[in-house]
């Protein structure tokens, strides 16, 4: 196989899905990096319709993301269900390493994170069922760097003890990369199928060179020999690519199925989730895409209570927002641009093309006060069309792209998304919408994350008591090249 077709199960940011079965449920877990709350849980009865119950990090309490840098914190969680309870394990970038939650009902409440030893990331978890020659052990795997600048990785191995949490017992190293040479062996998971013990590890990196590779091993602790086809998922062509970071999971049926990251070019959208159906050919696993056409569900949300899909940069230290009666959003010092929790909420961009449109009701107060439509990459790529004391301002990060004079009162905000084109329209309240600029946004390239569209408000290092407040905010998927709707898509 050469390339995906097909619509993602997840569409969006959803990168480095992992997945578990309870019984007739599933559950996925997805990267989150710096974005709050963290690791967003989902559910499925088919593994194709999928709905967000929860984050398994949603308590400053539990992770605090202060000063994460982009594309850092939260990497690469593995979920798995074992004796009644969940085990998730994943890697805080850039802090303590990895850890553990667990939880009796995926939807939470999650535990606090357990630390646990060892260097690297995208951990994974391993349950023996104590069948053949498994002895009922668990274990955890990792990859950690060797070499950076050659791309050089190793997967370990130690035990895991489930009832206390932490790493026992000597380390093992099982693989490093299908051939000599080698880049970015990584995403490891281990499986027992047919009395062997199957490793499944990403290769090549994140780009259009990453591919699913396969070793297999008598032993849990091996040696493991690779699949002499190796990659078994090679790099993809087509309207999907960068496929990789590979998660199995074995039906009730017995048929077994793989969630994998996987991009459509020509957007900012980035790592997306999808399924593929695995059949089996001596032993090793055969990946085929599982085509499907995900309904474009239009979005209007009136905010009467802040719905799991919207998130902050990095862990708010207070609550900033309101609901009821739309979105209020408190003016805060914070600006987007700086490594901290500025006034924004924002939401993942499903598809290439889409409308995204708000109402905004908001009257500065004093200079540097603003409020507005934001199209987020990171800290360091967005951007924003914003109401100000001198009418409606589009910047990209500092710069001023555009602007426009406007009366007091409400005004509609808009951008028209084609892939990286970006057109930025406003209108009154009952009034028709005009274009103030388009930018090709090829800055919003991602790396890891992904774009998300929101609504954002500063009062620029200066303390207010100033609210923006936003009775709605809506997002259609139009086939044409129509304006953006007015929170009916």
């Amino acid at each position: 196989m050469t390339g995906f077709l097909g619509d993602p199960v997840l569409p969006g940011f959803r990168p480095d899905p992992s997945v578990c079965r309870a019984g007739a449920d599933y559950y996925l877990v997805t990267s989150s990096f710096e974005w709050f709350p963290g690791l967003p849980v989902f559910h499925s009865r088919d593994l194709v319709n999928w709905r967000r119950i929860g984050s398994a990090l949603d308590r400053a309490a539990a992770l605090d993301l202060a000063g994460c840098a982009p594309s850092r914190g939260l990497f690469a969680p593995t979920i798995r269900y074992h004796d009644g309870v969940f085990h998730l394990v994943c890697t805080l970038m850039d802090g303590p390493g990895h850890f553990v939650v667990t939880a009796a009902d995926p939807a939470g409440p999650w535990s606090r994170p357990h630390w646990l030893d060892g260097e690297g990331f995208d951990p994974s978890l391993f349950f023996d069922d104590g069948r053949g020659d498994g002895d009922g052990r668990a274990w955890f795997t990792a990859a950690r760097v060797v070499d950076e600048a050659a791309g050089r990785t190793e997967i370990w191995m130690r035990e895991y003890l489930p009832r206390e949490r932490r790493l026992t017992g000597p380390e093992h190293v099982l693989w490093r990369g299908s051939h000599p040479g080698a880049r970015w062996s990584e995403a490891p998971h281990l499986y027992k199928v047919d009395g062997s013990y199957l490793l499944l590890t990403a290769e090549g990196g994140t780009d259009v060179d990453h591919s699913v590779v396969a070793a297999r091993a008598d032993q849990v602790t091996g040696p493991y020999e690779g699949a002499p086809g190796n990659p078994v998922l090679p790099p993809a062509t087509g309207p999907v690519t960068c496929t990789g970071h590979a998660d199995l999971v074995l039906t009730p049926h017995g048929d077994w199925r793989a969630v994998l990251l996987g991009v459509r070019p020509g957007s900012a959208i980035g790592r997306e989730t999808f399924l593929s159906r695995v059949t089996w050919d001596e032993g090793w696993p055969v990946f085929s895409p599982v085509v499907h056409t995900a309904p474009r569900r239009p979005v209007h949300d009136g905010f009467a209570t802040l719905s799991p899909d919207w998130s902050t940069l990095r862990t708010p230290p207070s609550r900033f927002w309101t609901t009821g009666d739309g979105l209020r959003l408190r003016l805060r010092p914070e600006r987007l641009g700086e490594r901290t929790t500025p006034s924004l909420l924002a939401r993942p961009q499903e598809h290439p093309d889409c409308d995204v449109s708000t109402e905004l009701h908001f009257t500065p107060a004093a200079p540097g006060e603003q409020a507005g439509l934001a199209v987020v990459l990171d800290d360091d790529a967005h951007l924003v069309l914003l109401r100000t004391t001198a009418g409606l301002t589009l910047r990209r990060g500092s710069e001023v792209l555009a602007g426009v004079p406007v009366p007091p009162g409400p005004v509609l905000l808009g951008a028209r998304i084609r892939g990286f084109t970006h057109t930025f329209a406003h209108a009154a309240r009952d009034g028709t919408w005009r274009d103030l600029a388009t930018v090709e946004a090829a800055f919003l390239t991602p790396l890891f994350t992904s774009v998300q569209l929101g609504l954002y408000a500063t009062s620029d290092g200066r303390p207010s008591t100033n609210q923006a407040h936003f009775p709605w905010f809506a997002l259609a998927y139009p086939c044409g090249r129509e304006p953006p709707g007015r929170g009916r898509p």
